[in-house]
């Protein structure tokens, strides 16, 4: 083989094929049949072909020059190409193809999909945030219990881990009841607490032991551990 006539062929440039097209073409409502006719076209307007013809593209596939026209015309419908006119410096106007409309359709759908993935993760965050409350108060939550969880995450905002750490700080203050967790979650969103991070620091500082003149004393004689503790339902 004759390396001009390779050189050749390397020339002529190549097609490059957007692997989330590949991916999700079928979900776009697209068949193989249009997928390949999409990149005929996109290599015919690289190649400055900007309104191939249905003959000129059924040269490249397998399929009759009627059945290319059907499949345009199938694609404009589904908005996946569009043509525009264009007016050059003589006034002479033209047509051609562009295929931004498939580009933005396939950007839209990804960009749902993303949508529905975050909702779906949040939404098993807020399951297994009820089984977590169910299991620290070990019963089943009461109807109103349910709706002020609700109320935490849809009205006030809150998300599932900050509510979880509220949680935990009435466990540890040996409060465990919901107006209790309910006064943690304003206090911290009055005072801009967002992370965990943050809750964790801005409850310890309400927990550091305060030093008194003498420890108290137990009849054994040894002295007695004090947990310290913060009532979040004081003024």
């Amino acid at each position: 083989m004759e390396k001009k006539k390779v050189a050749e062929w390397l020339a002529q440039g190549s097609v490059v094929i957007p692997k989330l097209l590949l991916n999700h073409y079928k979900r776009l409502g697209l068949n193989e049949g249009e997928l390949v006719l999409l990149l005929h076209m996109q290599s015919f307007l690289e190649e400055g072909v900007t309104f191939p013809t249905p003959a000129e593209l059924a040269e490249k596939m397998t399929v009759p020059a009627a059945e290319c026209m059907e499949m345009m015309r199938r694609l404009l419908q589904k908005g996946m190409v569009a043509i525009e006119e264009h007016t050059d410096e003589r006034g002479v106007r033209s047509e051609k193809y562009t295929l931004e409309p498939l580009w933005e359709q396939l950007v839209h759908h990804l960009y749902v999909q993303e949508v529905k993935n975050g909702q779906s993760v949040q939404q098993e965050e807020e399951e297994s945030l009820y089984t977590i409350f169910e299991q620290e108060f070990g019963r089943p939550l009461s109807p109103f219990e349910c709706e002020t969880l609700a109320m935490w995450i849809d009205q006030d905002g809150h998300e599932p881990a900050i509510i979880k750490a509220a949680l935990r700080e009435a466990v540890l203050s040996g409060k465990l009841n919901f107006r209790y967790i309910d006064r943690i979650l304003f206090e911290w969103k009055k005072n801009g607490i967002r992370t965990i991070e943050q809750a964790h620091d801005y409850g310890k500082k309400f927990r550091k032991p305060k030093p008194s003149a003498r420890p108290a004393k137990q009849a054994t004689g040894e002295f007695k551990q004090t947990i310290p503790f913060f009532n979040w339902l004081d003024p």
